[in-house]
C-alpha cells in the first residue's frame, strides 16, 4: 500500500473552508466510497467477517426470533431481531413511535438464554426497556408494507417481484432510528474506541442496518415459502442485491453536526483530502474510460430515481441534463497530466452545484489504494478546550480571521433571525419555529452558532476598550455567559472544517441541507425529501450479499464496485402495475 505521507505529497491544495463548507454545497454531497456503509462493506470484505444464522423461529407471518452471528477475525457478535405483528393505527416513522414491526439490537459475544430472555422483554420497548450494556446498538424499522405485499405475492406464485418497486422504493423495511455510543444503556461509546472491529464512527450502526438488510430477504421468503410451498422461488440474486434498507429520519440528525465539530472537521478533511489526492493524480487512458463509465451509471441512477419532492426532482434532472457534456468533455479533451484538475475548474465554471459534487466523488472512486488510506482518519477524539490565559485581543483577531462568515451577517435585518431552534416538550424531537410568531423561543436551542460568535464578538470588543491588556479568563469572570463558545472558538479556529458556514437562524436557511451533509456520510442514496424537515433515503442498495461476502471473495475491487445501483435488467414480472405506489 502506498504511505499516507507519499500520497499527501501528491495532493494538490485542498478547497478552502469557505467553499467546501459552504451549506448548500454540503447538502448537495453524494455518498462516496469514504461514506461508511463503503468503508464497512470493505473491511467485511478485506478481514473475511463470516455472518451464520444461529435461530430461525418464524411463524407463517414471519413474526418471532432471528439470531445472527457475525464471526471476525478478532471477535464474535450477534445480531437479535424480534418481528411482531404491528396494527395500522400504531405504524409510525415518528420518533414518539412506541412499537414497530421489528426492533432489533447487535451484542458484543453470545447470546444465552439470560440474555435472550432479558432482550425479549427490553428491546421491542426501544427507549423505555431498561437495555443491555452488552448492546452495541439499538434499533427498529417498519415495513413498507405495498412492497412488502408485493414481494411475498410475487414470489409464493414462483415470480420474480418487480424490479420497478425498487427503483421507487429501495427497500422492504426503512429504519426509524439506530442508536448507539450509551443511548438508553447500552454499550458507551468509550468501549468501540479500541474495538478492532467498530472503531470508526458509526461502523456498528451500519453493521446493524445490513444485517436487517439481510433479514428482510430471509423473512419474505419464509413468508413466501409458507404460503406456497410447492411454487415459491427465492429471489434473483440481482434483485437481492439491489434490495436496500430504508431510513427515515428528520430534524432530529441536526444538532450531530452542530454538536460536534471536531468529528465533522474529520470527516470533511479526509473527503476534501481525498478529493485533493484524486486530482492531483496523473490519469490515463484507463482512468479515463473508467471514470465515463462512472459518470454513466450515476447517471442512469439518477435518472431512474423517484422523488416526490419538486426542488429535488428539478435538481436530479439537472444533474442528469448535464452529466452528457461531462462525458463529451471526457472523450474530447487531450489526455494532459493535470486532466482531472482542468476538469473540476471546468465543472465549477459549467456544471450545477449537485453535479459538481457527483464528479468529485466519481474521482475519488478511481484511486482506492490512495483514497482508502484515509478510513481509519475518519473518527477523532472530541475534546474542546479553553485557554483562559489567552490575551483577549488574540481572541477577538481569531474571531475575526477564522469566523468572519459569522460576523459579515447583520442580525438586526428580520431575516437573519427568522428561525430558532427548539426540541418539542411533546415529541422530544427538535424543531423550528419563526421567531415572534411561533411559541418556544424561550428555550431555544443554541444550535446557531454565527449568532453566538457574532454577539461574543461584539460583547468582547466593548470590554477590551476598557481593558486592552485582560485575558480571557477575566472577560468570562465578566461574563460568563459566554464561556461555551469562547471554548468553541478556540478549539476550533485551527481547522478550517469543523463550522459550518451559514446562518441557522436565516429564513432562506433549508434545513434539508443539514439533514443530506450527515446522510452522505453515512452512504445515503435515493434521497427523497418528504418536506423541507424529513427524508428517506436507502443504505446498502446494490451491495453485496452475506453469502457472496463469506465466500471469501478474490477480487476485493469487484466487492466494492457499488456506487450507483441501477435496476437490474432481464427481470419480467406477469404484472407490472403499480410500480408508482409509495408506502
Amino acid at each position: 500500500m502506498v504511505e499516507y505521507r507519499d500520497a499527501m505529497a501528491a495532493a494538490v491544495p485542498l478547497r478552502t473552508a469557505g467553499e467546501a463548507m459552504d451549506l448548500e454545497r454540503l447538502g448537495s454531497l453524494p455518498a462516496s466510497r469514504l461514506s461508511f456503509v463503503r468503508s464497512l462493506v470493505r473491511q467485511m470484505a478485506r478481514q473475511r467477517w463470516q455472518i451464520s444464522r444461529t435461530r430461525f423461529e418464524l411463524d407463517a407471518q414471519g413474526h418471532g426470533i432471528a439470531i445472527y452471528r457475525l464471526q471476525t477475525p478478532r471477535g464474535r457478535y450477534h445480531g437479535v431481531i424480534f418481528s411482531q405483528h404491528l396494527d395500522d393505527d400504531q405504524r409510525s416513522d415518528r420518533v414518539i413511535a412506541q412499537a414497530w414491526d421489528v426492533t432489533f439490537g447487535v451484542v458484543e459475544g453470545d447470546v444465552d438464554d439470560a440474555l435472550l430472555e432479558q432482550m425479549a422483554a427490553n428491546v421491542p420497548l426501544q427507549e423505555a426497556g431498561r437495555q443491555h450494556p452488552r448492546l452495541l446498538v439499538l434499533s427498529r424499522a417498519n415495513r413498507s408494507l405495498r412492497n412488502f405485499a408485493h414481494f411475498v405475492e410475487a414470489l409464493a406464485a414462483g415470480d420474480q417481484p418487480d424490479p420497478a418497486r425498487l427503483t421507487r422504493v429501495g427497500y422492504l423495511y426503512r429504519t426509524t432510528a439506530v442508536y448507539g455510543n450509551g443511548k438508553f444503556g447500552i454499550a458507551d461509546f468509550v468501549r468501540l474506541q479500541d474495538n478492532p472491529d467498530f472503531h470508526r464512527p458509526f461502523s456498528a450502526q451500519m453493521l446493524a442496518v445490513y444485517l436487517l438488510r439481510h433479514f428482510s430477504i430471509e423473512q419474505v421468503e419464509h413468508i413466501a415459502r409458507g404460503q406456497a410451498p410447492d411454487t415459491a422461488a427465492p429471489l434473483t440474486t440481482e434483485l437481492r442485491r439491489y434490495l436496500g434498507i430504508g431510513n427515515s429520519t428528520g430534524l432530529g440528525m441536526a444538532p450531530f453536526l452542530i454538536n460536534h465539530p471536531q468529528l465533522i472537521q474529520q470527516w470533511v478533511s479526509c473527503r476534501e483530502t481525498a478529493l485533493a489526492l484524486a486530482l492531483g493524480q496523473v490519469p490515463d487512458e484507463g482512468s479515463r474510460w473508467r471514470l465515463i463509465a462512472l459518470t454513466r451509471r450515476a447517471m442512469h441512477h439518477l435518472a431512474q430515481t423517484v422523488t416526490e419532492d419538486a426542488d429535488q426532482g428539478e435538481r436530479n434532472a439537472a444533474s442528469v441534463a448535464a452529466l452528457p457534456e461531462v462525458i463529451a468533455w471526457l472523450e474530447e479533451m487531450p489526455l494532459e497530466e493535470d486532466l482531472w484538475q482542468q476538469l473540476a475548474a471546468w465543472s465549477a465554471r459549467t456544471l450545477p452545484l449537485e453535479a459538481q459534487e457527483l464528479i468529485n466523488a466519481l474521482l475519488i472512486e478511481l484511486y482506492p489504494e490512495r483514497v482508502d488510506l484515509l478510513e481509519d482518519r475518519m473518527g477523532t477524539e472530541e475534546r474542546l478546550e479553553l485557554t483562559p490565559d489567552m490575551p483577549l485581543v488574540r481572541l477577538k483577531q481569531l474571531i475575526e480571521t477564522h469566523y468572519d462568515w459569522a460576523l459579515a451577517e447583520d442580525f438586526e435585518r428580520p431575516e437573519a433571525r427568522h428561525w430558532f431552534w427548539y426540541r418539542s416538550a411533546e415529541k422530544e424531537e427538535p424543531r423550528l419555529g419563526v421567531r415572534g410568531v411561533e411559541p418556544g423561543a424561550k428555550k431555544e436551542l443554541p444550535l446557531a452558532i454565527a449568532p453566538r460568535v457574532h454577539h461574543t464578538h461584539g460583547v468582547l470588543s466593548d470590554f477590551l476598550e476598557a481593558n486592552p491588556r485582560a485575558l480571557v479568563v477575566e472577560f468570562l469572570i465578566a461574563h460568563p455567559r459566554h464561556k461555551d463558545i469562547v471554548r468553541r472558538i478556540q478549539s476550533m479556529a485551527e481547522t478550517p472544517y469543523g463550522e459550518i458556514r451559514a446562518n441557522l437562524w436565516h429564513r432562506d436557511m433549508k434545513p434539508m441541507h443539514l439533514l443530506r451533509t450527515k446522510l452522505s456520510f453515512f452512504g445515503a442514496g435515493r434521497f427523497d425529501p418528504k418536506s423541507d424537515r424529513w427524508v428517506r433515503i436507502t443504505l446498502f442498495q446494490g451491495a453485496p450479499l452475506v453469502e457472496e461476502l463469506n465466500a471469501e471473495p478474490r477480487d476485493l475491487a469487484a466487492v466494492d464496485d457499488w456506487s450507483f445501483p441501477l435496476e437490474p435488467e432481464g427481470i419480467t414480472h406477469p404484472q407490472r402495475q403499480g410500480a408508482g405506489e409509495t408506502s
